[in-house]
């Protein structure tokens, strides 16, 4: 297939900044996070400014090592435990929690969504 059948608009940049994703509000239906949480500088805000972003009933993934398995060899600063997911997403009550889910061999896959307006 040529380079012009693969071509897609339905997407564009943002750039953001360390506490601002600079979505426009209520414009996305789920955000995938993959071993970026812990990275965060300034976690509250960047979540407040996702959630935000976030559509009512829009999801989002973190996926992040797990801290309680000692034999994932990953930095302790680069793990995340399911404790600590908890408590941060209890920071944000426009959040509800739905699942943590453990098919994965190094990683926890915690979901949230956005709840209804």
């Amino acid at each position: 297939k040529n380079r012009a059948e693969h071509y897609t608009t339905n997407f564009h940049n943002i750039l953001g900044t360390v506490t601002d994703t600079r979505l426009p509000a209520n414009s996305v239906d789920m955000v995938l996070m993959v071993d970026v949480y812990h990275e965060f500088d300034h976690p509250y805000e960047m979540m407040q400014s996702i959630v935000r972003g976030l559509k009512p009933g829009g999801r989002i993934f973190w996926v992040e090592y797990r801290t309680e398995d000692p034999n994932v060899p990953i930095k302790l600063l680069h793990k995340m435990s399911a404790a600590q997911a908890r408590k941060e997403a209890a920071l944000l009550p426009a959040l509800e929690w739905v699942e943590t889910i453990e098919k994965l061999p190094r990683q926890h896959i915690f979901i949230l969504r956005k709840k209804a307006d």
